[in-house]
């Protein structure tokens, strides 16, 4: 039976650094200190004037692929996770294929938000176990929110920031995914959403005239506490499904690490809490890097590796992600190192 397996892991961030001090002029001087105590952000990275999406998951792509010791012309298929994409069409998972130079790879772009490298995630995990062609791919969430912001919102110009993160799923004899499930909260489509561009509202001259340019926005509330309500029962339900494919009940304790959306640090420690598990379970990068969509999950990943506290051979590994639609992903690894 074949196996799917994480090679290698890789991230980006550009380098403009933008602080919650350069927010204080336009928005007031305590806005440092609730960002910090509410969210947990302290700065975070926008693209440069000549970087687009792509640029950002070429550059995570490449960092995974030297990792695994891979050229680009190994890939089978290239998965980008994006919101933010290059262009409404075609994709820019095709760009991502031309830049890296990886002519053999299928490419193809999943929009599930927030949600989507997971569910991506998912996605290469199927291919890799059923087609004997697609052994290797690279799953990337790529993120370029900045561009979509208005400078004047508070509730997004503060919160949303860019990135890239990139893992080389692979065919392995040793197990490696376990279970994923998704589900979704769709009556919550259109409260928070970048609502100018598609069908419903074209970006002609007039539609922009009208409503605006493209700018991502909250357009009414859902609940605060959706995440900590939701995330717990997903992962229950995640361990529930792991539990019966490998004959071995599993509970959050046998869980070694949580990764979750990085959209803000007191609903990951109210999770936590709601699972009876220790923050030395969980890694976040929100305070240097704000929130980065898609793109963040992989870059928590990658950066807790780097600092030495990522995951040893054997250990599980649970990835748990929310995004506009409200869609949720979540998905169990034994991680083969």
């Amino acid at each position: 039976m074949r196996n799917a397996q994480i090679l290698s892991t890789g991230s980006y961030v550009p380098d403009r650094v933008v602080t919650n001090a350069d927010f204080a002029a336009r928005f007031g001087d305590k806005v440092d200190d609730w960002l910090v105590e509410n969210v947990g952000i302290r700065e975070r990275r926008y693209l440069h004037e000549d970087q687009v999406t792509s640029d950002l998951a070429v550059a995570a792509g490449r960092v995974a692929l030297e990792r695994a010791g891979l050229e680009p012309a190994a890939l089978d298929q290239i998965i980008v996770a994006t919101d933010t994409p290059d262009y409404l069409s075609p994709a820019t998972a095709a760009v991502v294929q031309a830049k890296l130079g990886a002519r053999r790879a299928g490419v193809f772009d999943v929009n599930s938000a927030c949600a989507g490298w997971v569910t991506a995630l998912d996605i290469a995990v199927r291919q890799v176990m059923t087609e004997p062609e697609e052994a290797t791919v690279l799953v990337i969430g790529a993120y370029g929110m900045s561009r979509f912001l208005d400078p004047n919102d508070k509730k997004t110009a503060t919160l949303f920031a860019d990135g890239a993160g990139a893992v080389i799923v692979r065919a392995g004899s040793a197990p490696g995914w376990l279970a994923t499930v998704t589900a979704a909260a769709g009556e919550y489509h259109d409260a928070l959403g970048i609502y100018t561009g598609g069908t419903f509202c074209p970006a002609t001259a007039d539609h922009v005239a009208q409503f605006g340019p493209p700018v991502v926005q909250f357009v009414r509330k859902f609940p605060a506490t959706f995440n900590v309500e939701q995330w717990p029962p997903l992962i229950e339900r995640l361990l529930a499904k792991a539990s019966a494919a490998t004959g071995t009940r599993l509970r959050p304790d046998d869980v070694d690490h949580y990764y979750f959306t990085q959209v803000n640090l007191r609903i990951i420690e109210d999770t936590m809490a709601a699972l009876g598990q220790p923050l030395s379970k969980t890694h976040w990068i929100m305070d240097r890097y704000g929130y980065t969509g898609s793109a963040c999950i992989p870059m928590v990943l990658d950066d807790a590796i780097a600092q030495g506290k990522g995951p040893q051979p054997g250990e599980r590994v649970l990835f748990c992600a929310s995004g506009g639609g409200i869609a949720l992903a979540a998905s169990l690894w034994r991680w083969v190192g």
